[in-house]
């Protein structure tokens, strides 16, 4: 997440265009018998896996099934073990969300409702934030009770001193501990806006009054932030009429990921599981 120009091979970049990637998750990963569903494998024997990793796999795999016994996928259609579904089976899985997910459109009312709660830190444009940073990365087959302790230890110490030298302890810490290439330059990112970060770490950043050594680790999908917020600069709220439609696709946004979970719950509940853990119900699904 670093800036284009500081990019290496050696660590993992945090200002950029947001384009879409996997989230990482600080979960473990796993290695354990073959997990299946209605006894069909969703790895090969000995596959280490993130326990998120896997959970996906499962439910692309009910929604596989499901999409075949509606008669949107042919019978003959392979699953496989390496998490790729084939073309047909992601186009048939599109085709059952679609018929069997209720995703009303919202009321002006709601859309209000959302606006007004979100101006400060949504619908607000030219918002800027000084921040620097020190990562700790996640990476594959590192100890993450070890990595978050070390990032735990560092942000104490970090709020242990008074920041007011150019070589301070945040600097220090960020040259020797980042794995950033901004911890080259003390964890340095200068000025940001919304757009030149991934989203949940702007969500930490921006709508909020907070100078100084953030008290909490921000996490990422890159990992653990030690971030202190140097300066800001305020935004211009936007009125609900220009931003109106962006308000409206949030709202439906958030509606469908409730109908999406509701029903990977229900068609778990109705099948066999095995090796792993999905939340499952009994009940019909309710929008």
């Amino acid at each position: 997440m670093c800036r284009p120009d500081k990019i290496s091979h050696a660590a993992p970049a945090l200002v950029c265009k947001v384009i879409p990637m996997p989230t990482i998750s600080l979960t473990e990963t796993i290695e354990s018998a073959v997990a299946s569903i209605n006894g069909v494998p969703l790895h090969d024997a000995g596959a280490v896996l993130s326990a998120d990793e896997l959970r996906q796999r499962a439910y692309a795999e009910l929604l596989r099934q499901t999409a075949m016994q509606k008669g949107l996928l042919d019978a003959n259609d392979a699953p496989g073990t390496d998490g790729v579904a084939s073309e047909a089976a992601s186009a048939a899985i599109e085709a059952l969300l679609e018929q069997e997910l209720l995703v009303p459109e919202p009321s002006e009312d709601a859309c209000r409702r959302q606006h007004a709660a979100n101006q400060a830190s949504i619908y607000t444009t030219g918002e800027r934030v000084n921040v620097r940073h020190i990562l700790f990365a996640v990476t594959p087959g590192v100890d993450l009770n070890a990595l978050r302790k070390q990032a735990e230890g560092t942000l104490l110490n970090v709020r242990c001193f008074d920041n007011t030298n150019t070589d301070d302890a945040f600097s220090k810490a960020a040259k020797t501990l980042s794995n950033c290439p901004s911890g080259a330059e003390g964890g340095q990112l200068g000025w940001l806006t919304t757009s030149d970060c991934a989203p949940e770490f702007a969500k930490e950043l921006f709508g909020h009054a907070e100078v100084g050594v953030l008290p909490r680790l921000v996490h990422s999908r890159f990992g653990l932030h030690v971030v202190e917020v140097l300066g800001r600069e305020a935004g211009v709220a936007q009125a609900f009429e220009s931003v109106q439609g962006a308000v409206r696709m949030a709202l439906k946004q958030q509606t469908y990921v409730t109908a999406l979970r509701q029903y990977l719950s229900l068609v778990a509940g109705a099948a066999s599981v095995q090796g792993l853990d999905l939340e499952a119900a009994d009940t019909p699904l309710v929008q």
